[in-house]
């Protein structure tokens, strides 16, 4: 896909949201380096609870990105990931710039999308966007580093593989303390946010089509169906064959379990067309070393 740089070896004019509480606290690129977070400390993933009101929301738009253009901020990036949850494969984020106002038809969160709805949208968002990335942590990172913390990275390299400098990013339930930018934090910002129902879209259906390439290389867990997540088929082909190179060892499902000899001399990466090789990109770098910086223009 051209515009997008990827890393599978690793890696309205509506009314403002009910309250400053229920939208998430803005983030300050000065707080966010101190540390500052937004997750939330009693939940085992960082992540907020979700409130009915956000649930019942299913039709994004721009109320947010308008805020932050009244505020000077001209191109706000929305983010989002897919993946975090799954047994095999990586995690994957991308960042969305959309033209003022405008949208797909039909955009929302990807995950209350059909796939021939998510296709149709990922074509027209990368067709119309301003700017867009996507990239992935892959499952040695993520064992490495944790689910939260490959998240945040592939986030982060999201949002400095945009080929436009972002001025302030719209985040989904956490921020990203290495990136030196304005940063709005809302719970569950997929259904609130156009940009960054855009971005889940077209990190959905980048992650699915890698997905359906690696059940090609490792057949027996139905990957092109459940896309790594724990599915019946796919804790089926677990029990039946072990583990494969792109199983994350360090879920529960995987845990203590056996690599077959199978799968010993397969590479763990599919080779996806069009890609640059960044394999080694962030190769013997500790997690508290991975910093990335977004590029000036």
């Amino acid at each position: 896909m051209p515009g997008a740089r990827r890393s599978p070896g690793l890696i309205e004019d509506p009314v403002r949201s009910p309250s400053a509480a229920r939208r998430g606290p803005t983030v300050s690129a000065p707080a966010a380096r101190r540390g500052a977070t937004v997750s939330a400390p009693g939940t085992r993933d960082g992540r907020f609870e979700v409130a009915g009101w956000h649930k019942a929301r299913r039709d994004p738009d721009f109320a947010e990105e308008r805020i932050l253009w009244s505020r000077g901020y001209r191109h706000v990036a929305g983010i989002d990931e897919v993946g975090r949850g799954c047994l095999a494969g990586p995690v994957a984020a991308a960042a969305v710039i959309l033209p003022p106002d405008w949208q797909p038809h039909g955009l929302r969160d990807s995950k209350l999308l059909k796939p021939e709805e998510r296709n149709r949208l990922d074509v027209e968002i990368r067709r119309h966007a301003l700017a867009w990335s996507i990239a992935f942590v892959g499952p040695e990172l993520i064992d490495r580093i944790n689910i939260l913390q490959a998240t945040l990275l592939a986030s982060t390299l999201a949002a400095a593989r945009l080929p436009i400098r972002p001025d302030a990013l719209l985040l989904d339930a956490v921020s990203l303390p290495e990136v030196p930018v304005h940063q709005r934090v809302l719970v569950s910002a997929d259904r609130l946010c156009a940009s960054v129902a855009a971005a889940s879209v077209i990190a959905k259906v980048a992650r699915d089509r890698l997905m359906v390439e690696y059940d090609a290389i490792y057949p027996g867990y139905d990957l092109a169906g459940n896309k790594g997540y724990a599915a019946p088929e796919h804790r089926a082909g677990l029990d039946a064959i072990g583990l494969s190179p792109i199983h994350r060892l360090s879920f529960a499902p995987c845990r203590d379990r056996q690599q077959m000899s199978l799968w010993q001399d397969a590479d763990a990466d599919a080779s996806v067309s069009g890609e640059a090789d960044e394999n080694d990109e962030l190769e013997g770098f500790e997690a508290d070393e991975l910093e990335v910086p977004i590029p000036l223009d």
